[in-house]
């Protein structure tokens, strides 16, 4: 297949909720995602920041890194500061061979905030997206610039959240802001994960897999949850174990030619959802789907 398998580190340990997984070391997540099949992972908050420090330790668990997650605050400063701000990551990020720099824009956004719903998330005022655009643009140039695409990750909580305001970010803005289709948040987020697929295929540069569970996702909705509550309740899974219809995601971005990587991110309570059952999981039914697709 031309289309690689990675994994996110969320299965084990979480980002926005450390205490979950606080006591997997990393030596335990790297081992077990190449256990499960995984041939990359992307950075989570037990990673070495150095490259000098990370690199071997990818190599003794024989794992590329895929790329790691930045979120930008450029409704709040200009770029030259961004860049200044993201500078250690994207040093990174090249120094150990990675294509892609998964980027959101976390201004004003709510997804860590376990006690505001969902509902009370940020939308941008045209204003902003007068603001907003020229600067990603000039981000995803001097990302370019560097050798990463800049891989636009819209999220639950943020200012990109929907359907609509996917669509209207890749109308607004040129190639150098390549999408993150995540078919798990824009699920969530009430849009149709076929259909983006289908429509921004040649702007894809890199997936997330995860996957919903319906009923949870509804129940969620119904009462208004915070973020990081749905996803204690168990909102999101691994490909394969939910509503999604990676059979149908898939096959647009095959015929768009993308070449990239298709990364299983599933933040789970790893007491709920033991981490090596799910990551191997995740892999079997990820890879079958692949194969259908890419070939």
């Amino acid at each position: 297949m031309r289309v690689r398998l990675g994994i996110n580190p969320l299965t084990w340990t979480n980002d926005d909720m450390p205490e979950l997984g606080a006591e997997t070391p990393l030596e335990t997540c790297l081992a077990e995602a190449k256990q499960a099949g995984f041939a990359g992972v992307e950075l989570g908050n037990k990673f070495p920041r150095v490259a000098s420090q990370l690199q071997p330790i990818l190599v003794r668990h024989g794992l590329d890194l895929v790329s790691g997650w930045y979120g930008s605050r450029l409704l709040e400063r200009d770029v030259d500061a961004e860049m200044a701000e993201a500078e250690p990551h994207v040093a990174l990020l090249t120094a150990l061979g990675c294509s892609v720099m998964v980027h959101a824009e976390v201004s004003r956004a709510i997804h860590g905030q376990r006690a505001t719903p969902l509902s009370k998330r940020p939308v941008l005022s045209e204003a902003d997206w007068a603001l907003l655009v020229p600067r990603m643009e000039e981000f995803g140039r001097r990302l370019r610039a560097r050798g990463l695409h800049l891989a636009y990750h819209h999220h639950m909580g943020t200012v990109i959240e929907s359907e609509a305001e996917v669509d209207r970010l890749m109308a607004s803005t040129g190639p150098e802001v390549g999408l993150l289709l995540d078919t798990g948040h824009l699920t969530f987020a009430g849009g149709d994960p076929v259909a983006a697929a289908r429509r921004h295929a040649a702007r894809v540069v890199h997936v997330h897999c995860k996957d919903i569970r319906r009923d949870v996702m509804t129940a969620s909705k119904r009462q208004d949850l915070p973020f990081l509550e749905a996803v204690l309740a168990g909102v999101f899974t691994v490909p394969g174990d939910g509503c999604v219809d990676y059979a149908a995601v898939l096959p647009p971005l095959a015929a768009a030619g993308y070449a990239g990587w298709l990364v299983v991110e599933a933040e789970q309570d790893p007491a709920k959802a033991h981490p090596l059952t799910y990551a191997r999981m995740g892999h079997e039914n990820l890879a079958r789907l692949a194969r259908a697709a890419f070939g």
